[in-house]
């Protein structure tokens, strides 16, 4: 059965499936004509829990009303080829967090002259932070049990400390928001299928790949205007259970970055294609999230702000 196939169609499966589709979240079944994407297979030097697993996409989804090229993805070059990810002794974005000025840790510095405090920093009896009246663990990678972590040099690894500043946060009224507009409630396994993805206050021009060492290494960006710069994320897992949070080591069935120049302040639609569709039965979880240029999902103004994501489950047959 075709992922667009008319809701009617699809409801013949709702009998076979009663419980699982009880489940699903209402969309569309119609779907767009297909762009390129990238299909993400687990690495083969991956272990659970590890943190070695690539980030790969980059400019290869297109604005359904532009026709943006595809280009190919620094973050799943070959390292020993890829000058992007070159030699970690010469490489910046690897460089020894001693001296490399993207790894130094600006809020080691002292917090009473930190602008963002209203109230002098001091330690308390029990090693926290008084800051605004708050008693706060950790400030920095010199605080807290997170001096003895070792420094995060850009690469997917972990457990490790951060350094890199937050950076800029957007307006309120600026902050990026994303929405899946389109996708089908029922596919075959192993059979193409399109996504459609609103952005709104979220320019898709950053991106610096995280298997060559851009993990986490940039601070938040904002365009002249206020808008955030980045990319968004697409991702597709299979789930063993509705009653239960899935583990998160497993890398997904399906995984792309979007980051093809389009987007900014007015909404716009990206269409997503998951080319090689999804390898078992069962019901799979597709989401989609925005993030700034070192893939964090960027930051808000405001504590009760949702961030800028959205995910659907998809009965696999």
């Amino acid at each position: 059965m075709s992922s667009n196939a008319p809701h009617s169609s699809t409801r013949r499966y709702v009998t076979a499936a009663a419980a699982a589709l009880a489940c699903l979240l209402p969309a569309a079944c119609d779907a767009a004509a297909a762009s390129p994407a990238y299909h993400n297979k687990p690495p083969t030097t991956a272990r659970p829990g590890s943190g070695e697993n690539h980030h790969g996409g980059g400019k290869t989804s297109a604005p359904s009303s532009a026709s943006a090229p595809a280009e190919t993805d620094p973050a799943s070059a070959d390292p020993s080829t890829d000058p992007a990810a070159g030699d970690p002794s010469t490489d910046p974005a690897a460089g020894d967090p001693s001296t490399d000025p993207a790894a130094t840790d600006p809020a080691s510095a002292d917090p009473t002259s930190d602008a963002a405090a209203t109230t002098t920093a001091a330690a308390g009896a029990d090693g926290t932070l008084k800051v605004n009246g708050l008693d706060v663990l950790a400030r920095s990678c010199a605080d807290g049990a997170e001096k003895g972590l070792t420094p995060h040099t850009g690469f997917q690894v972990a457990p490790a400390c951060v350094s890199t500043a937050f950076g800029a946060v957007a307006a309120q009224d600026k902050d990026p928001s994303l929405l899946i507009t389109n996708s089908p409630r029922f596919v075959r396994a192993n059979t193409a299928f399109t996504l459609k993805v609103s952005t709104r206050n979220l320019v898709r021009d950053r991106f610096l790949g995280a298997a060559a060492g851009g993990y986490y290494l940039e601070s938040s960006v904002l365009t002249a205007d206020g808008i955030q710069r980045g990319h968004f994320h697409t991702a597709c897992r299979m789930l063993s259970s509705l009653r239960a949070a899935p583990a998160p080591d497993p890398v997904p069935a399906f995984f792309i970055a979007t980051q093809d120049g389009g987007g900014g302040a007015t909404p716009d639609t990206v269409t997503v294609n998951v080319d090689k569709g999804l390898p078992t039965r069962g019901i799979a979880q597709c989401a989609v999230w925005a993030g700034d240029g070192s893939h964090r999902i960027p930051m808000m103004e405001r504590a009760n702000q949702t961030p800028a994501f959205d995910a659907v489950r998809i009965l696999v047959g």
